[in-house]
């Protein structure tokens, strides 16, 4: 079997265990909430910040970096902000993100991600949207000449949360969250990335 092949095989299984993972989230988080009736009140501006971690692989066309590894990562920033337009749907600007490494050097591959965010019960959310995609130097690791580029590109995400406490318009949620992204670099390559999150929100609705 060639190594292409096994490259092919080992991004198929990352993609499908990212997205089992992201189901069985889902269905547990619904399983918990059949019984609940709706019963927050939802208007106006909403604004959440995330931490947690996950698990993040990038591949480089050129060949520096593959899927064939994956790495440990935490969440840093991930941001969210929106509007009600009633009180189960919101329009939203995410911006979720990761740390990862890349040639002894810590980047940082993230997206501003327009987005709408429905409830399907009073708890459970899902939230997902198409973006641009950043691939950018963390900003503590910043070096001349050698960790300074920046690459843009496109972004889906897709994500859903169960919030566990909620009291007057503050609320506590867990989540997961699934990022596929683009980023074109110099020399018409590009670097893809898969992400997947767990984390704690905070979220002020």
């Amino acid at each position: 079997m060639t190594s292409i092949k096994i490259k092919t095989i080992k991004k198929q299984l990352l993609l499908r265990m990212a997205c089992v993972a992201f189901a069985l989230v889902s269905s547990i988080t619904y399983a918990q909430n059949t019984n609940q009736e709706t019963t927050t009140q939802r208007e106006g501006f909403i604004f959440e910040f995330a931490v947690g971690g996950g698990i993040i692989s990038i591949e480089d066309s050129a060949g520096i970096q593959t899927f064939d590894k994956s790495q440990g990562t935490f969440v840093f920033p991930d941001l969210k902000f929106g509007h009600m337009l009633n009180e189960k749907l919101a329009i939203t600007i995410s911006m979720p993100g990761n740390i990862y490494e890349f040639q002894d050097n810590d980047r940082h591959f993230g997206g501003f991600i327009p987005s709408l965010q429905y409830w399907v019960k009073d708890r459970w959310w899902i939230h997902g949207g198409i973006g641009l995609a950043i691939d950018a130097p963390a900003l503590y690791d910043i070096k001349d000449d050698v960790n300074d580029d920046w690459n843009f590109g496109c972004a889906v995400m897709a994500s859903t949360g169960y919030e566990f406490y909620k009291k007057k318009n503050f609320a506590l949620n867990v989540q997961s969250k699934l990022v596929f992204g683009r980023a074109s670099l110099d020399g018409d390559a590009h670097r893809d990335a898969v992400i997947f999150n767990v984390g704690l929100g905070f979220s002020w609705l």
